[in-house]
């Protein structure tokens, strides 16, 4: 056995169509094409989204609203939640460490303190933005507010 006498395994292997190289090869003619018609003609390429000639969809559906390049997005985080965490890890000061450390932001987020709950702990905390609910049940205890 040498070199010259290895070949690929069966079927390992197809031949390729040589489409448009005369009557004898059987693909000449119209090249696989069919006949006629905006697909059958060189350098046809379909727009994107195009239906045939019926009006695209996204020429259909009206355009409506804005988008506001200064508006800023906030993680929102219920004192509820801070109350948990405070006495499941014994804290007294809460910042974005330490929320990204428990999972409950992300360390680009801003995160805004929101009043939903109630708060029994004095704690310390800092954020980018608080709701005036949060503030007032964080000063009812006697907490901190920190705005970062």
């Amino acid at each position: 056995m040498d070199l010259s006498s290895l070949k690929p395994a069966d079927n390992s292997t197809k031949t390729c169509k040589r489409i448009g190289r005369g009557q004898g090869s059987g693909k000449g003619g119209t090249a696989t094409r069919g006949h006629k018609g905006q697909k059958s003609r060189s350098g046809y390429s379909r727009k994107i989204g195009f239906e045939g000639g019926q009006m695209p969809l996204q020429r259909r559906v009206p355009k409506y609203g804005f988008t506001n390049i200064s508006r800023k997005e906030y993680k929102g985080i219920n004192i509820e939640t801070l109350e948990k965490l405070a006495e499941k890890k014994g804290l007294t000061t809460i910042d974005i460490d330490i929320l990204v450390d428990a999972g409950l932001a992300k360390k680009n987020n801003l995160v805004k303190i929101l009043g939903n709950g109630t708060l029994t702990k004095k704690l310390e905390i800092k954020a980018h933005a608080f709701s005036k609910s949060a503030i007032a049940a964080i000063e009812s205890v006697e907490g901190t507010i920190v705005k970062l």
